[in-house]
């Protein structure tokens, strides 16, 4: 019972685009990673600004 070799490389081309594939989901995930921490970093910047803003109207008001 011998396997023709077109069927080997359908597996391997299977096999391939599986790891092809699985590699490319990790790049995706961790460049989502990286823009939601950079909007977090933004957001919290604005917050600490804001914070500063009102600290300074309440020195100068008092």
């Amino acid at each position: 019972m011998t396997v023709p070799i077109w069927i080997y490389a359908v597996v391997a081309g299977i096999v391939i685009s599986a790891l092809m594939a699985i590699k490319t989901g990790r790049e995706e995930r961790q460049l989502e990673m990286e823009s939601i921490e950079r909007e977090g970093e933004i957001y919290l910047k604005r917050l600490e600004e804001e914070k500063e803003k009102r600290e300074d109207l309440r020195a100068t008001g008092e």
